[in-house]
């Protein structure tokens, strides 16, 4: 009786860490002008630290299979949330502008999910995000870590299909 007890225990403690860590998915109980310590005690803590507008910190959130979905989260001068924003977004992207930093780019749509050297020293950063087109976003830096062009869209090798018909 005692050992199926101490797994039943075992099991509630295996499902409240899982239903913990679905609710810490995205931003659901984050609030306006909650503090950096309860905003980490709900997300988790943040996979970037970047500088947001006016040198605030913005600290990034990525999640989601395959990396699909970014939360940045900026905080005022007192440290508490000032603001929300999913940006693994098309509206996003457009924000990517010629010339920009690998810091840059990070403060405005977060990490890749993917990156792969170029000739002379380059770079190609890959985002997926949720949309039903197997395309990912794509940013190409050059050896400096600027920006070459705005970013275009690709497509997504984990859409492609072999001649078998699997992926």
């Amino acid at each position: 009786m005692m050992r199926q007890l101490q797994a039943l225990a075992a099991a509630c403690a295996t499902a409240t860490a899982l239903v913990a860590g679905c609710a810490a998915y995205g931003p659901t109980q984050v609030r306006s002008g909650q503090s950096e310590a309860d905003l980490l005690a709900t997300m988790g803590p943040p996979t970037g630290r970047h500088a947001g507008p006016g040198g605030v910190p913005r600290l990034e959130f990525a999640r989601g299979p395959g990396g699909r979905h970014t939360w940045m989260v900026d905080l005022d001068a007192q440290g508490r949330v000032a603001a929300v924003q999913q940006v693994l977004t098309e509206s996003q992207f457009t924000q990517v502008k010629d010339g920009l930093s690998r810091a840059e780019v990070l403060a405005l749509i977060g990490r890749p999910v993917h990156t792969a050297g170029m000739i002379r020293g380059g770079q190609i950063w890959s985002w997926r995000w949720a949309n039903n087109d197997c395309l990912w976003f794509q940013v190409a830096f050059n050896a400096q870590g600027r920006a070459q062009g705005d970013g275009s869209y690709g497509p997504d090798p984990a859409c492609e299909v072999n001649d078998r018909g699997m992926r």
